[in-house]
């Protein structure tokens, strides 16, 4: 039996890691639905409240650039349980802030600190067995998308029962009790000693240049990044304004898109099975299909069907990346938290610009131009898989 499969995760471990990364990475959302609340509260006017979210992005990108590299260099679970102190007190920092000064240094830390997601990620992957390496990824980044869903209804919820304060501070409670449990369960994991910092942070370019299955996947990825966040950014409008839906009815329409996170472990299966490029070329042609259907669902006026496509346009984003990172982790067995780095950032920066995207396109040309967008990114990438991916690392 070889090593990983004597390390080889259980079930209640998995779930772990799961709901861990699906808990920090709900950090960055949670503000989007408490703007107007937060904003009068400690004083920000409303251009710079704009900022809040931002924020804490920036500080994600930051901590996925300068720390997820750090996990092929220093011990993982220590790493893991720091970023999780420190998005536990970036949260509290929130929660008790009177002022904008304190409330924004808050957010970039837990911004920075929510990072600890993509170190637990490639480490599912190294402590998997490789014939179970996607489903377990699968797993663990269907917790991840979980939580970014899950994170606006979850707000909206929380801050109307008790106020925007009680998010973080119920945040900070969730994420020491994870943090507990990470500190009794998750195994340690010690990468090989060979390179100092400096020379991993070089390393990095060196990666992107040297595989191009890195570059090819990091592309669809970035962009139906964009689309996801496109999509989310003007559903709301939608919602609102063609079906006259309060934030309640919002609310409950995100909780209905997280059931996008279900086909995760479904394209973990599959990329196990050897169905790597057959599931690339069908996520992409969901994503475009969906929101070709989305803008026609929209004009019928059936606010059910347009919650069907959006799990759809979610589950699409989901099998996209699984295959992705089922490939990129067996590029460099010794490189996998710097070639998630690598992926993920070019994800972050990109995919983050759906939001302007789409608030620019709903204002331009409505719903039917911002779905024809969305539609269209699909095609681009069908377009690039045929024309520059014929061949598949893992698989056929």
């Amino acid at each position: 039996m070889s090593s990983s499969d004597t390390h080889d995760l259980g079930p209640g471990l998995t779930l772990l890691m799961a709901v861990a990364c699906g808990l920090m990475v709900a950090n960055l959302y949670y503000a989007q639905t408490l703007i107007d609340s937060i904003g009068p509260d400690i004083g920000l006017s409303p251009w710079i409240a704009g900022a809040i979210v931002t924020l804490t992005q920036l500080g994600y990108g930051v901590g996925l650039a300068l720390i997820v590299p750090l996990s092929d260099l220093y011990e993982n679970k220590r790493l893991i349980l720091l970023a999780t102190g420190g998005a536990i007190l970036g949260c509290l920092g929130i929660a008790f802030a009177r002022g904008p000064e304190i409330f924004l240094a808050a957010s970039l830390l837990t911004g920075v600190c929510s990072v600890g997601a993509q170190i637990l990620v490639p480490m599912a992957s190294h402590l998997s067995s490789e014939k179970r390496q996607g489903r377990t990824i699968g797993l663990v980044m269907s917790g991840l998308l979980t939580g970014i869903m899950l994170s606006r209804p979850f707000a909206s919820f929380v801050a109307e029962i008790a106020g925007w304060r009680a998010v973080f501070l119920v945040s900070a409670g969730i994420l020491a009790a994870t943090g507990a449990a990470l500190w009794l369960w998750l195994p340690h994991r010690q990468p090989k000693a060979g390179l100092h910092y400096g020379a991993i942070l070089a390393s990095l370019l060196q990666l992107l240049r040297d595989h191009g299955q890195l570059r090819l996947r990091a592309f669809y990825q970035s962009l139906l990044f964009l689309a996801f966040n496109l999509f989310w950014t003007v559903a709301p409008l939608v919602l609102i304004h063609r079906f006259h839906l309060g934030h309640g009815g919002v609310a409950l329409f995100a909780l209905a898109g997280a059931g996008g996170a279900l086909a995760a472990p479904i394209a973990g299966h599959l990329a196990d099975k050897g169905k790597v490029k057959l599931t690339t070329a069908c996520a992409l042609a969901l994503l475009g299909l969906s929101f070709l259907a989305a803008d026609w669902v929209v004009a019928l006026g059936s606010v059910i069907a347009f919650a069907v496509t959006a799990v759809l346009i979610d589950a699409a984003v989901q099998l996209n990346q699984i295959s992705g990172q089922r490939i990129i982790f067996g590029l460099d067995p010794h490189a996998r938290g710097r070639i998630n780095a690598i992926y993920m950032t070019i994800m972050f920066v990109i995919g983050a610009l759906g939001s302007l995207v789409g608030t620019a396109s709903y204002e331009a040309g409505g719903w039917p131009l911002t779905s024809l967008i969305g539609a269209g990114i699909g095609a681009l990438c069908l377009a690039v898989f045929a024309l520059f991916d014929r061949k598949s690392v893992i698989g056929k």
